[in-house]
């Protein structure tokens, strides 16, 4: 098997350079979009590996993302974890109703995410 690539949706660039420089340093490829339409433009272009999918992007939210990615019948296989600095009570079954197949919340404990994406990549 190839290089996985994680597709990292997050319109903050501190966020998408920490998650970079990790996975990197994992031996991931890491595909980049700051918002809903550029992450439509690199699945269009090539299915990645996993998804982690800030919730709170500008425009189209993160939520409604997933809902259209899992909709796809080319795209709904791929995993997705939810990555938000929101983590109240109930959130967590709200991002699973929307799709999403896990979430880690912000600031991201980097082992941790390290740890949850490699568990998605080995089911």
């Amino acid at each position: 098997m190839g290089t996985r690539r994680i597709l990292v949706v997050e319109d903050l660039e501190l966020n998408r350079k920490v998650v970079r420089i990790v996975l990197k340093a994992k031996g991931y490829e890491v595909l980049e979009a700051v918002d809903a339409e550029e992450a439509l433009a690199l699945l269009q272009a090539g299915l990645p590996d996993l998804i982690l999918m800030d919730i709170a992007l500008p425009g189209i939210s993160g939520e409604d993302l997933t809902r259209q990615i899992k909709a796809n019948s080319e795209w709904c296989h791929v995993p997705i974890i939810a990555f938000t600095a929101a983590a109240m009570k109930g959130e967590r079954e709200q991002f699973r109703d929307a799709g999403c197949d896990d979430y880690i919340s912000k600031p991201v404990d980097t082992h941790a995410l390290v740890d949850l994406i490699e568990r998605h990549l080995s089911e």
